[in-house]
């Protein structure tokens, strides 16, 4: 663990360097002297990442190494951001020769940087060179598993909980699961709140994540935001007004469900109870703690949750390392004894199967894992779980363990979006180029790995398969967390209140990211500052609103920001100084009141990721994109609409952006054959607003235009335009984008007999028709179309009659349909796909539900080939 973020820190001086040649001259020469003397340290620390060293020697080495690496990574960055100021305040003799005094300087101090290198390697390095550090060898798993059978150990408990929901009084009751660290409390708790059973009975579910750290007034906020998306009235009326809120939302509801998970004491259960209010239905709340104290305290009869049996424990350890292969003959010894002294804790197993993932499948490799497991594992606790996360984390490539501890910015128990914990790993510089995979592609493959090894959860899956969002392991968490801190320095996270962290100005000079969940306005209150912060990021549950005063006091207290992650928070306009942090990769935030997007922004030229959340329904984007070379995501919920710079007739030359993948969403009058010649590479587009103008075959914002992004892969029309008498139709199948794979459209009303336009798109794999995105009473579809599609997705539509067999879908997996309320029924052929997996009806008619029930019943007889998918049906209501 010792080389931690260093190779990074060393790539990203690289890219510093190759980026800024224009604004470095005068140091450039030194500056490339030093990279090159710190090329010894990139070898040296990657052997070293190899071997599980406990060595204190080597251990002060990689500090010592860190700091003059930080330390000329920070000289450079500033030296960019002046020599940039230098270049815009035009020239002056006193301007030159400042300039030119400061150059001298900097190149003094990677002098001076470069005889400390020297020393340490003269010194350090070479004694520790020779020095045994015997490796282990290992192996990576690249593919995603994502298995929801991985499970063991908890039907009955399931079963038991749910009994106890619905049985009892009308009054309010509360139900404890109470464990120990690790148990599978939240996991069991997690499966009852999604059971179809649960859904039906109680009208509305809230789950709500505690912790010990809870703010009641953010939990209460938080618990509104689920009744209402406009909680901005509600942020300065008192904790007790907002209980009172709750209570109101909760009474005019039917029967509800909260779930509190990770309750840490009574007087917390005390302090939110307030807020449900006791309706005589039959509401229930169900609680997750580790103390039995709290337990009994909130209930007489807590559900005690059991540990695995020996025999569960053994095939938990086989699904988490084999998957569906079956275990070797050779391994089973090992491997029961491995499941034995992991005493029924499942967090245990698949934190012990996640080391196994990455060791060879040998026999001495299993009973060495087995005696280090001897060594450590007297009882279950804590401290002993810790040194399991900290044997998986040893053995971690050295690529993955930055990744891993960057998971502990997010907040405790929260759902992490998987595209937002990807682009966060590349603008901080966790993902460098391998081979000619993109640093998304490589950046999944990581995400992956950490699914394999059992690091990291997958909770849901995208329709394409790939992993929607993820969360980890409270125990994982706070494991990252203080690895984090205490070793690496990786990041700093700020608390206000009972578990104070309050750093002064001395300490924030020598941090390098902060996260700040809670108390955000507070803290900026006290204008925090630290020249060499690299991130800053907030994931508070709640919308904050900005303070106007207070809106410069981010951009002017960490002048060197790479990543300014906010989204939670509101501003109503952008400072001056925020557009002089040059070395931003990654911007989110939100606003209700900006409309613009001002011309500036294109200055801020290393922005890989830009995020802006808007109450507002456009956004005039005048910043000049197409200029901005490393832009690879701008995403915005509002219709955007770009600027598209007048060439001149002199100039031959088109600004071209190499980089954008992902435009989302764009209004349709900015789809011009000009805006799209502009994005070459673009993958991602989503278009919002009046797609009848795009629909038209004959404009100049035609979807023809969309036709020449030769690359794109996923394609979103959202129509907010008010419907008039005429009907829209579809273009020829031939003027959509050749690579096509997923579709969505909503609210376009289109006719079903241009369904079979779609058909005609041979790589069409995921399709979703929302809100009405098609309308009719009949479907009927043509043979051999839809050659590729997996995953069919109708919600919200008055269809009442569709038939449709094997021949018009194939290949189909998975078919979704939502709202659906007057479908009469599922055409039965569709029992005749061998692919088809699953399907989910969701507020169907009765007709409909009887229909699914046929066709399951037909592909249960059907004969099986060797390779057997199984089917599922979901019905929700179930009594449908």
């Amino acid at each position: 663990m010792a080389d931690l973020g260093l190779s990074f820190l060393i790539e990203n001086l690289k890219q510093l360097l190759r980026d800024n040649g224009e604004l470095i001259i005068g140091i450039k020469d030194a500056a490339e002297s030093l990279l090159e003397d710190l090329k010894e340290f990139d070898v040296f620390l990657k052997k070293a990442a190899a071997y599980n060293s406990e060595n204190k020697i080597l251990k002060e080495l990689v500090k010592k190494i860190r700091t003059v690496v930080n330390a000329a990574e920070d000289a450079i960055d500033k030296f960019v951001i002046e020599s940039k100021l230098h270049k815009g305040r035009g020239v002056s003799r006193f301007v030159d020769l400042t300039h030119y005094k400061r150059v001298r300087d900097v190149a003094s101090e990677i002098k001076a940087i470069r005889e400390k290198v020297k020393e340490i390697r003269r010194t350090e390095v070479y004694a520790l060179q020779n020095e045994d550090l015997s490796g282990r060898g290992g192996q990576e798993r690249k593919s995603p598993v994502v298995e929801e059978d991985d499970v063991v150990g908890f039907d009955d408990e399931v079963r038991k909980i749910i009994n106890r929901l619905f049985e009892g009084s009308d009054s309010l009751e509360v139900i404890p699961i109470v464990g120990m660290p690790g148990l599978g409390k939240t996991t069991l708790a997690n499966l009852v709140y999604k059971h179809p059973e649960v859904g039906y009975k109680f009208f509305t579910r809230i789950w709500v994540y505690v912790s010990q750290t809870y703010r009641r007034r953010e939990l209460f906020l938080n618990i509104i935001s689920k009744f209402t998306r406009n909680t901005k009235q509600y942020h300065d009326r008192p904790e007790e007004d907002l209980a009172d809120e709750i209570r109101e939302f909760l009474g005019k509801t039917g029967k509800y469900l909260i779930v509190l998970d990770d309750v840490w004491s009574g007087e917390a259960w005390e302090r939110i109870r307030i807020a449900f209010p006791e309706t005589n239905k039959g509401n229930r709340v169900l609680l997750t703690t580790r103390d039995s104290k709290v337990a009994k305290y909130c209930s007489h009869i807590p559900h005690d949750l059991k540990f695995l049996t020996i025999d569960e424990s053994w095939i938990l350890l086989q699904k988490k390392v084999f998957n569906k292969d079956k275990c070797p003959v050779k391994l089973e010894q090992p491997g029961k004894s491995i499941a034995e002294k992991c005493r029924g804790l499942p967090i245990a197993i698949v934190v012990i199967a996640g080391a196994l993932i990455g060791k060879d499948k040998t026999t001495r490799e299993w009973e060495q894992v087995d005696k280090n497991l001897s060594e450590h594992i007297i009882n279950v606790d804590s401290m002993n779980c810790k040194k399991l996360v900290q044997m998986s984390y040893d053995n971690l490539p050295y690529d993955l363990k930055a990744c891993f501890l960057y998971c502990a910015v997010f907040p405790g128990g929260l759902e992490i979006p998987s595209w937002k914990l990807i682009r966060l790993w590349i603008a901080e510089g966790f993902i460098q180029h391998k081979s000619d995979l993109s640093l998304e592609c490589k950046a999944e493959e990581n995400l992956n790995d950490l699914v394999n090894r059992n690091l990291v959860m997958v909770m849901q899956v995208a329709s394409d398969g790939h992993i929607k969002t993820c969360r980890v392991h409270d125990m994982l968490h706070e494991f990252c967390r203080q690895e984090a801190v205490k070793e690496e320095n990786l990041f700093q996270e700020i608390k206000l209140g009972a578990e104070q962290y309050f750093p002064g100005k001395r300490e924030l000079a020598t941090y390098r990211r902060l996260c700040i969940h809670s108390s955000v306005l507070e803290f900026i209150s006290t204008k925090p500052a630290g020249e060499y912060i690299r991130s800053f990021l907030s994931f508070s549950s709640n919308q904050i609103e900005m303070p106007t005063a207070d809106i410069p006091t981010i951009p002017k207290g960490f002048p060197l920001l790479r990543v300014w992650d906010v989204e939670s928070i509101n501003f109503s306009r952008l400072s001056r100084e925020f557009f002089q942090l040059y070395h931003l990769r990654y911007i989110a935030f939100s606003s209700n009141s900006i409309k613009v997007l001002p011309t500036r922004i294109g200055e801020l030229w290393n922005i890989q990721t830009l995020i802006i959340n808007t109450q507002q329904r456009s956004l005039d984007i005048q910043a000049n994109i197409w200029n901005m070379a490393r832009l690879r995501h701008l995403h915005t919920n509002s219709s955007a609409k770009l600027s598209v710079p007048i060439a001149r007739k002199s100039s031959k030359v088109t600004l071209v952006n190499q980089s954008l993948q992902t435009l989302s969403t764009i209004a349709p009058e900015s789809c011009t054959e000009e805006v799209f010649a502009r994005a070459p590479n673009l993958k991602k587009l989503g278009i919002r607003g009046k797609i009848s103008v795009l629909l038209e075959p004959n404009t100049s914002t035609s979807l023809k235009n969309v036709k020449k992004v030769e690359y794109l892969e996923s394609l979103k029309l959202i129509n907010d335009g008010i419907q008039t008498g005429k009907e829209l139709h579809l273009p020829p199948a031939h003027i959509f984008p050749t690579k096509l794979r997923k579709l969505t459209l909503v609210d376009t009303r289109l006719g079903w007999n241009d369904m079979s336009v779609l058909g005609q798109l041979e790589h069409l794999e995921v399709l979703k028709l929302k809100e009405n995105g098609f309308m009719g009473e009949c479907w009927e579809p043509k043979v051999g179309g839809f050659s590729s599609l997996l995953v069919l997705w109708i919600e919200r539509t008055n269809l009442v009659s569709w038939n449709a067999s094997a021949d018009q879908f194939p290949r189909l997996k998975r078919l979704v349909l939502i709202s659906c309320d007057r479908l009469k029924e599922i055409p039965i052929g569709l029992a005749d796909i061998r692919s088809l997996q699953a399907v989910e009806l969701y507020n169907s008619t009765k007709t409909a539900a009887i229909s699914a029930r046929e066709l399951q019943d037909k592909k249960d007889k059907q004969p099986q080939g060797t390779e057997k998918t199984g089917f599922k049906l979901s019905i929700f209501p179930p009594d449908l």
